[in-house]
C-alpha cells in the first residue's frame, strides 16, 4: 500500500497545499492536530482563511515522519453525535512544514520577519507555561516562553522594515491551549517577567502590551492516535493518522480584532470567540469534568475499567445521567438551564463513544485536587439552592473516600484493593488521606472538616457527614 502523499488528495478538493504560511504553532501533538489544525484545514477547504501552519517541534527527534508524508495526516472522526454514529475520514493539509527547534532555530526566528505571520498557537503541556530565568540568545532557549520571547524580540527589532499590510498592527495574536486557567494571561505575565530578566527595555515591553494580544482559551476534544484497525481501513499508509470524537470546542477570549485575524473561526461552530469565556470553562469543569470525577471511583469499585463500561451498565449509566442532569446542571451559576442541559446530553453522547477507551484509573489521577476544583462548589450550590444535600454527589464522594483507603504502602506509593486486585493511588494528597484512614471511627468527620483539602468545611452541610458514613458502610 502506498504511503500518504499529495497524490492521495481528492482531485475535486481545493488545492490548499500551496497557500502561504500564516500561523506559527508550537507543538506537533495530537490535540493541536485534532483541533486547531482541524479548524484551519476546514476553513482553507472552504476558501475562507487561505493560510497554512509552520510547526515548531521542541521535543527530541526529527521531522522525518512528517516530511515522508508531505506533512499530511488523516483525521478519523468516530463516535456518537445527536444519538447517531459518526464515521468520517479526511486528509488534513494545514501543516506546511515542521521545524525542529534544535536544528532550525535560525529559520524559525526568520519567520518573525514575515508580515503574513499574525498568529501563534501553542500546546506545550501545562508544564510548558512556566517561568525559567534564561537568556533568549541561546540557540534555541530551553523553555517555551523564552522561545516565544525570542520570536517577539526578532519581530520587534524588524518591525520598521517589514512591509505590513496594516501599519497599525505589527504584532501577533497569541493563543496558548495548555489546560491551565487564564493560560493567555499567565503566559503574558511570564513573557514580561522574562523580558525584564533579559533587559530588553521599556519600549519593547510597551510594544508587547499594545501590539500583541494574548488570548485565554479553552480546548475540548478527545484526540488519540488512530487505532490499527482504523489505519488498516485507510486506502494508504499513514503513520500520523489521528482519531477524534465528533465533539469539538475551541473557546477563545477576544474581541473584534481577534475575530478579524482569526478569520478561520467562521468555518465551524466549534470555534467561539468571545470577550469572556468563563461560561464555557465553567460548564466543562462542572458538567464534563465534574461528572467524571464524581463517578469514576464509584464505577471502578463496582468492577468497571472504562467510561464506556460504565455507560453500558444500567445502574452506572443511570447514576451518571441523574447526577449530571438532576444535581450538577441545576447547580450551575452561569448559562441557562436549557443551554446546560443540551451540553450535558452532548457529554453523555461522548461518554458512550464506543471508539474511545477512557480508563477509569487514569481519571483518578490527582482525584483529591480534582474533587475540590470540580465538585465541592457544586455540593454547596445544590445545598444552598434546594436546602438539602445532593444525594448522588454525596454517594460519589463517599466512593472516592473508599477508593483512597490504602491497603499498603511501598516506596512512598499507596495501594488500594478492589477485590483481590491492587491498584495504585496516584494522588499527591494520598498520604494525608491514608493518615486519616488510620482511625476509621473519626475518619469521615476529620476529612469533611479539613479545610486544607477542600477550602470549605463540608460538615456545615446538614446531613452530609451522616450520608457519607452510610454510603461508606456499603463498601466496607
Amino acid at each position: 500500500m502506498q504511503q500518504l502523499s499529495k497524490t492521495q488528495i481528492p482531485q475535486n478538493q481545493i488545492n490548499t497545499t500551496t497557500l502561504p504560511e500564516k500561523i506559527l504553532q508550537f507543538g506537533t501533538g495530537i490535540l493541536l492536530r485534532g483541533l486547531p489544525d482541524f479548524f484551519i484545514d476546514k476553513a482553507n477547504k472552504q476558501g475562507i482563511f487561505g493560510g497554512r501552519v509552520v510547526v515548531v517541534k521542541s521535543t527530541a527527534g526529527s521531522a522525518e515522519d512528517f516530511i515522508a508524508q508531505d506533512h499530511l495526516f488523516s483525521t478519523c472522526v468516530r463516535g456518537i453525535e445527536n444519538g447517531k454514529e459518526v464515521s468520517e475520514s479526511s486528509i488534513n493539509t494545514a501543516i506546511s512544514r515542521v521545524l525542529p527547534a534544535n536544528e532550525a532555530w535560525d529559520s524559525i526566528l526568520q519567520l518573525a520577519q514575515s508580515p503574513y505571520f499574525q498568529v501563534i498557537i501553542s500546546n506545550t503541556t501545562e508544564v510548558g507555561i512556566q517561568y525559567v530565568a534564561e537568556s533568549i540568545v541561546a540557540n534555541p532557549p530551553s523553555s517555551f516562553p523564552a522561545k516565544l520571547l525570542a520570536i517577539l524580540w526578532e519581530r520587534f527589532k524588524n518591525k520598521n522594515v517589514i512591509q505590513f499590510d496594516n501599519k497599525n498592527w505589527t504584532g501577533f495574536v497569541i493563543i496558548p491551549t495548555e489546560l491551565i486557567p487564564e493560560n493567555g494571561k499567565k503566559l503574558k505575565e511570564i513573557i514580561l517577567q522574562l523580558s525584564n530578566f533579559n533587559q530588553l527595555g521599556i519600549e519593547f515591553e510597551n510594544w508587547i502590551n499594545t501590539e500583541n494580544i494574548f488570548c485565554n482559551s479553552l480546548v475540548d476534544r478527545i484526540v488519540t492516535n488512530a487505532t490499527a484497525e482504523i489505519k488498516a481501513n485507510l486506502p494508504y499508509q499513514d503513520g500520523l493518522a489521528i482519531q477524534t470524537e465528533p465533539y469539538k470546542l475551541w473557546a477563545i477570549e477576544g474581541g473584534e480584532k481577534v475575530r478579524q485575524i482569526l478569520s478561520f473561526a467562521s468555518a465551524d461552530e466549534g470555534i467561539i470567540i468571545s470577550e469572556n469565556i468563563d461560561y464555557y470553562r465553567e460548564r466543562k469543569l462542572r458538567i464534563l469534568n465534574g461528572t467524571h470525577t464524581i463517578s469514576v471511583c464509584l464505577g471502578y469499585l463496582r468492577g468497571f475499567d472504562t467510561v464506556l463500561d460504565c455507560m453500558q451498565n444500567v445502574d452506572m449509566q443511570t447514576f451518571i445521567r441523574r447526577v449530571m442532569l438532576e444535581e450538577i446542571v441545576p447547580s450551575l451559576s452561569l448559562g441557562s438551564e436549557a443551554q446546560n442541559t443540551a451540553f450535558a446530553h452532548e457529554v453523555l453522547d461522548r461518554f458512550a463513544n464506543p471508539y474511545t477507551a477512557h480508563y477509569l484509573l487514569n481519571i483518578t489521577l490527582q482525584a483529591t485536587s480534582k474533587m475540590k476544583m470540580r465538585n465541592v462548589a457544586t455540593f454547596f450550590r445544590y445545598y444552598e439552592k434546594f436546602g438539602k444535600i445532593p444525594p448522588l454527589l454525596t454517594q460519589g464522594f463517599a466512593a472516592y473516600l473508599v477508593f483512597m483507603k490504602p491497603s499498603r504502602e511501598e516506596n512512598g506509593i499507596f495501594y488500594g484493593k478492589r477485590g483481590a486486585n491492587e491498584y495504585p493511588i496516584k494522588d499527591d494528597l494520598a498520604k494525608e488521606l491514608a493518615k486519616a484512614w488510620e482511625n476509621p471511627a473519626t475518619f469521615v468527620d476529620e476529612i469533611c472538616k479539613n479545610t486544607h483539602l477542600w477550602e470549605r468545611d463540608l460538615t456545615t452541610m446538614n446531613g452530609f457527614v451522616e450520608k457519607i458514613k452510610e454510603e461508606i458502610s456499603k463498601f466496607l
